[in-house]
């Protein structure tokens, strides 16, 4: 049985559309829309989603008992981080056996009946794929330590010591110091592009990529949905060439991925790519390529880092520098490829903290920025707890933090000039342990997330932001992330609708229109805590019915609008300006 068919006839229209273009309707040789095209994905992150059994970290079975949190959001799949055997040196992205399960998140048979019980509520798993690099743990790195002669020496990627018998050059790693290191047994360096305890994998050797599409394989028959690719971008790398991101072997290894695992099946493929850009998008997801359905893309995020020091020294929120960034990549995926649609995700801040106003404004502003994001072309990924509007942590000290990034360069950046205040300042508005502290479900003392004693510390405000509260509101923002979700799989023009961006200079208000069969969706979002006089367009003024709002619905785009603080807004309409005969 295809996905598609298990979601079942409820949780979708009988559309027909080309894969990823806009066209919908009954044109010759048209096929029907992927499935994952009107879902709304929801990453879990495992360690800190829901702790069954006390010991302080989330786990499967722990994410199977809040399945119904999710069905009754209309969730269509969950990207579940990696669950994998592994030693956690990077919370699972160190992966020790990609066919077993870490025994602090469960057993086989746990993930097993999540699967089954999420299919149950027509969701779908998909996993996370971390296959750049794996553990150091892990038998094919062990061995290959052992000599160069090793069965799996070649596994990895090593190279000879520089004449002065330092690292072979002069690469640097993500998580901090040289992305080289050394092993005596075999008198050579190999490459972590990550942290030491992350070796990368060397794709050059098909022996590899053999293993790696047979455990694909297994996965998906177990049911799985698909896979969200981590960092994929760097397995084309050329090492002497000095090319990291999107090397010249990149789009073969994954057409290659494509013949051999995903060809021919109802699943959904992401690849992440912190490199992608509007010039390469289509290489990656362009209907032709036959490699992906869609990429995650970051140019949004890394608008707002300092040149220098990076997402440690964040730059104020730029309006307009972000609505550029986002309207750009609507105008690339236009009639091919397909957007992935996010603001928070576990490498990233709590989106209310970082782009909209965690204090006076927290409700209001996160449902602004979901109703800006969820209206675009595209799927929507909403990230643990932001549909109650969780916010970022906020640390006093080092020894807080967990995250292997942030540990990794406090020292560097101490030893470059900042402040260990600052340091820590900037790790609480844009350091990955935002997004990892534990989902708060009550305003117990654990936060309905564990009866022992939690992995990282829990926010304090979980007493007043929690998601029984939350869900007890009828204006809350879980009911209002519902209504969005709901809004993508009934409504063609927001599914399909072509995206025209309007007024992109204003430095305070965001605005654009989807077009599709006669009807209109114009989303008008004020994303300041300032009121604000704003005249549309005359091409926008219109009668219409209000499909969404967060402050109080409208039945007009009218040619001088008075905003709310984070007011926004959707109005439905004929193309013509009238109202539609329903909604």
């Amino acid at each position: 049985m295809g996905f598609r068919a298990i979601l079942g006839p409820a949780m979708h229209d009988d559309l027909s559309s080309d894969p990823a273009g806009d066209a919908v309707g009954d044109a010759p040789g048209a096929r029907a829309v992927p499935w994952w095209q009107t879902a709304t994905g929801y990453q879990v992150y495992p360690r800190s989603f829901c702790d069954s059994d006390g010991d302080g970290i989330g786990d499967i079975p722990g994410i199977t008992s809040k399945l119904d949190h999710l069905a009754d959001l209309g969730i269509g799949f969950i990207w579940l981080s990696p669950v994998y055997a592994s030693p956690m040196a990077d919370n699972g992205y160190d992966i020790a056996d990609y066919r077993a399960i870490a025994p602090e998140f469960g057993t086989l048979d746990d993930f097993d009946r999540l699967v089954a019980e999420a299919k149950a509520r027509g969701i779908g798993i998909v996993m996370d794929l971390v296959v750049n690099h794996s553990s150091s743990e892990h038998a094919w790195f062990r061995s290959a330590c052992q000599g160069r002669d090793a069965p799996f020496h070649d596994y990895y990627i090593w190279r000879d010591p520089a004449p002065d018998g330092g690292p072979p050059d002069g690469r640097r790693a993500a998580f901090g110091g040289s992305a080289w290191s050394f092993v005596a047994e075999v008198g050579q360096y190999y490459l972590h592009l990550f942290s030491p305890a992350q070796p990368d994998l060397n794709w050059q050797n098909p022996g590899l990529r053999a293993e790696i599409w047979d455990m694909m394989r297994w996965w998906l028959a177990r049911g799985i949905a698909g896979f969200r690719m981590d960092v994929i971008s760097l397995i084309g790398k050329d090492v002497d060439g000095g090319i990291d991101e999107e090397g010249p072997y990149l789009h073969g290894f994954l057409q290659e991925m494509h013949r051999e695992v995903l060809a021919g099946r109802d699943l959904v493929s992401i690849g992440e790519s912190w490199s992608v850009s509007p010039e390469t998008a289509l290489m990656y997801c362009g209907r032709d390529r036959h490699e992906l359905d869609m990429v995650f893309q970051f140019a949004h995020v890394k608008e707002g880092w300092d040149p220098v020091h990076g997402k440690f020294r964040p730059k104020p929120f730029d309006l307009v520098a972000f609505k550029r960034v986002m309207f750009d990549w609507q105008a690339v995926m236009t009639n091919d490829g397909w957007n992935s649609l996010f603001l928070t995700n576990h490498d990233l801040p709590r989106q209310v903290s970082k782009y909209g106003d965690d204090g006076e404004y927290r409700v209001r502003s996160a449902k602004a920025l979901a109703t800006l994001l969820h209206l675009m072309k595209g799927t929507p990924f909403v990230y643990q707890g932001e549909e109650i509007g969780m916010t970022n942590a906020t640390f006093t000290a080092i020894s807080q933090f967990r995250d292997l990034e942030i540990l990794g360069h406090h020292a560097e950046s101490v030893a470059a000039g900042m402040s260990e205040a600052e340091f820590i300042a900037g790790a609480n508005v844009n350091g990955r342990d935002n997004t990892r502290t534990p989902m708060q479900w009550t305003d117990a003392p654990g936060a309905g997330f564990t009866a022992g004693t939690p992995w990282i510390d829990i926010n304090d405000n979980h007493v007043r932001i929690n998601v029984a509260a939350d869900r007890a509101d009828p204006d809350g923002v879980f009911a209002h992330y519902r209504r969005l979700i709901a809004l993508r799989r009934e409504k063609r023009v927001i599914s399909h609708g072509a995206l025209t961006p309007w007024h992109e200079p204003h430095p305070q208000v965001m605005v654009y229109t989807r077009d599709l069969d006669g009807e209109r969706v114009t989303m008008i979002a004020n994303v300041s805590g300032e009121e604000v006089r704003f005249a549309p367009d005359p091409a926008l003024v219109a009668q219409g019915v209000c499909l969404v709002h967060n402050v109080a619905p409208r039945d007009a785009v009218t040619s001088d609008l008075a905003l709310a603080p984070w007011e926004a807004f959707a109005l439905l309409s004929r193309a013509d300006g009238t109202t539609p005969l329903a909604a």
